[in-house]
C-alpha cells in the first residue's frame, strides 16, 4: 500500500500536521525535514542560493529564514512563531545545534547554512547578475562601511538604511513604503530578532521583494565592528564557544538558558516516540 500524500512529502513526526503541514503548499517545500516541529530545507549553502535565484526569477514576494537552536525554542514555546516560521519559503539550519539534532533524530540536514555565507553568497550573485539589492539594519556607520564594501565587490546596492528607523519617527509601514519604492530583488534585513521576523512577515507583501533575508549581526562582521570565529572552530562546530569567549555577559545567557532548553525538548522528542531511522526520508 501506498504512503498517504503527506508521508512521501514531508519526513515528519507526530506534530507534522499542526506544524508543518498547515497553510503550506504542495510545492518544491514538501521535501522538507521536520526538526523538533520546524521544517527545515534540507540544502547547502550553494543549493539554497539557487532556491532563492530561481524564486526570485519565478516572480513573487518571497523571505529566507535561519534557523538556530533560540527560535527552535521559541517556536516550541509560541505557536504563533511555529505557524510563522513553517510558512517561510525557504527555511535553513544557522546553527550547528539543530544540525546535530536533525541527526540524531533520523533526519539530517546536510549542513549549516551561515546566515553570512549566505549573505556574501547572494552578494556574489549581485556582482555576477544585477540583483538589486537593498540594505536594511545596524547603525548608521556600520550600514555606510557594509554598502561600500559589497560596492566594492561589484553588488548592485539600490538602496540602504540604519536599524532605527523607529526611534526616526517612520513607521514599520512607511519603511516598507520607501523600499517598495525601488524595485528590489534581495531585502537584507540586519535587526535583532524577533523584530526582523515580525517586520520581514508584516511588511512582505507591501515591500514586493523578490527575496527578504534576515542576516542578524552579519552586517557588524563585514564592517570589522565583531571577529567571527576561525575557519577551524566554524568546520568544527564551535563557533557559538567562541562567540561566547568574545561576548560572555550578553551570550552566557542565551547560551546557558537557551540552549538548556533546547536539550530538553530535543529529548522529550526522542521520548515522544519521534523515529530515529528516517524512513520517512527522500533525497
Amino acid at each position: 500500500m501506498s504512503q498517504p500524500a503527506r508521508d512521501k512529502e514531508f519526513e515528519h513526526g507526530p506534530q507534522a500536521e499542526t506544524t508543518l503541514n498547515r497553510g503550506l503548499p504542495r510545492d518544491g517545500r514538501a521535501k522538507r525535514r521536520d526538526v523538533m516541529g520546524v521544517g527545515i530545507d534540507p540544502l547547502t549553502v550553494e543549493q539554497t542560493v539557487d532556491k532563492l535565484k530561481g524564486l526570485m526569477t519565478d516572480g513573487g514576494h518571497h523571505n529566507h529564514l535561519s534557523i538556530n537552536a533560540a527560535k527552535i525554542v521559541s517556536a516550541k514555546e509560541n505557536p504563533a512563531k511555529q505557524s510563522e516560521f513553517n510558512a517561510a519559503d525557504v527555511v535553513s539550519a544557522d546553527g550547528q545545534a539543530v544540525v546535530w539534532a536533525s541527526k540524531l533524530l533520523g533526519r539530517p540536514v546536510p549542513e549549516r547554512v551561515a546566515g553570512i555565507d549566505l549573505m556574501n553568497r547572494l552578494v556574489d550573485l549581485s556582482a555576477q547578475e544585477g540583483q538589486r539589492i537593498y540594505l536594511l539594519g545596524a547603525r548608521p556607520e556600520v550600514l555606510a562601511a557594509v554598502q561600500e564594501d559589497f560596492t566594492r565587490r561589484g553588488a548592485n546596492i539600490v538602496g540602504s538604511h540604519d536599524g532605527y528607523w523607529r526611534k526616526q519617527g517612520k513607521t514599520d509601514q512607511d519603511m516598507a513604503r520607501e523600499i517598495g519604492s525601488m524595485d528590489v530583488d534581495i531585502l537584507f534585513v540586519a535587526i535583532p530578532s524577533p523584530m526582523k521576523e515580525d517586520f520581514i512577515y508584516g511588511q512582505r507583501d507591501a515591500m514586493g521583494v523578490g527575496v527578504c533575508v534576515g542576516v542578524g549581526g552579519s552586517f557588524d562582521v563585514v564592517a570589522g565592528q565583531t571577529k567571527r570565529a576561525p575557519k577551524l572552530m566554524q568546520k568544527m562546530g564551535m563557533e557559538w564557544a567562541f562567540r561566547l569567549a568574545m561576548e560572555p555577559k550578553r551570550m552566557f545567557k542565551r547560551y546557558a538558558v537557551g540552549n538548556t532548553k533546547f536539550l530538553w525538548y530535543l529529548a522529550k522528542d526522542r521520548a515522544n516516540g519521534m523515529p530515529l531511522t528516517g524512513r520517512l526520508m527522500r533525497k
